[in-house]
C-alpha cells in the first residue's frame, strides 16, 4: 500500500493538526495540556447536555476524531497508532466535557480499550462525575461472544447516543438506549488484506488471493482464510 507522512512517531499528531485546519475541523478544538495526549473536543459544547465520548487506537480515521460533531461524538480520545489511549488521557477528556448531565463512555470490546477506559471511568466516579460505560462488540465472524469485537456498527451507537444526549435526555436514558442499540448490531468483519501498522519491511499475512473472516482491525488472526477455491 502506498502513504505519504513524515515519521510514524508524529504521525497523529500530525494527522490531527491536518483536521483542525480543514473546513470540517472548524468547529472543534483540541485539549490542550500534556502534548502526548490527543483528544479533539466540540468547540461548541454545552455542559448543559450529556456528553458522549468514544476512542480508541489511530490509523482507522475517520475514527475516532472524525465522529465529533453534533448530534454524534462530544470528543475522541485518540491513542497512538492501533494501541488504546491511556487512562490519564481519557481522564482529561472526561474531565472536560462532563457536567452534571454525566458522561457515556462508548468503548469496543478490546481488552486495551476496556481495560483503560474502565480505569478512567471508576476514576472519574472517585472525582464525582457521573460516568456510564458501554461496550460495543458487534463482529459475530467469532461467533456471538463475549470475545466478538468492536467494528463499524459502533458507529451507529455514537450517532444514536449522541442524537439523545443532543435532545436533552439523562444519562440513564442515552446509556440504556446505547446498550440497546449495541446489542442488536450484527456485523461481520472479512478482509482481503492486511492491517498496515506503517512498520518498514512489514511482512503480508494473506497472500493476493486469499481472504480472512474476522481478521482483528489490528491485524490480529481471524476465524478462516479461504482462497476461493476451498
Amino acid at each position: 500500500m502506498k502513504r505519504f507522512f513524515n515519521k510514524r512517531e508524529t504521525i497523529v499528531a500530525e494527522g490531527l493538526q491536518g483536521l483542525l485546519r480543514s473546513s470540517f475541523g472548524m468547529n472543534l478544538c483540541r485539549l490542550e495540556g500534556v502534548e502526548d495526549i490527543h483528544v479533539i473536543l466540540r468547540k461548541d459544547w454545552d455542559k448543559q447536555h450529556v456528553a458522549v465520548l468514544s476512542g480508541g487506537g489511530s490509523g482507522h480515521e475517520p475514527a475516532h476524531a472524525g465522529f465529533v460533531g453534533k448530534g454524534m461524538l462530544t470528543g475522541a480520545i485518540c491513542g497512538q497508532l492501533f494501541a488504546s489511549p491511556g487512562v490519564d488521557a481519557i481522564l482529561a477528556a472526561i474531565r472536560a466535557v462532563t457536567g452534571k448531565a454525566g458522561c457515556l463512555l462508548i468503548v469496543k470490546n478490546y481488552t486495551g480499550d476496556r481495560l483503560n477506559f474502565g480505569i478512567a471511568a471508576e476514576q472519574a466516579k472517585a472525582l464525582g462525575l457521573n460516568v456510564e460505560v458501554v461496550i460495543v462488540g458487534d463482529d459475530i465472524a467469532l461467533g456471538r461472544t463475549d470475545k466478538a469485537r468492536g467494528i463499524a456498527g459502533t458507529v451507529l451507537v455514537h450517532k444514536i447516543a449522541g442524537a439523545a444526549a443532543e435532545a436533552g435526555k439523562s444519562l440513564g436514558e442515552v446509556a440504556t438506549l446505547a446498550r440497546q442499540v449495541a446489542g442488536s448490531l450484527s456485523s461481520i468483519g472479512l478482509a482481503l488484506s492486511d492491517c498496515n501498522v506503517f512498520t518498514p519491511g512489514q511482512k503480508p499475512r494473506l497472500s493476493d488471493d486469499e481472504a480472512e473472516l474476522g481478521l482483528g482491525i489490528h491485524a490480529k488472526r481471524g476465524r478462516t482464510r479461504s482462497n476461493g477455491r476451498s
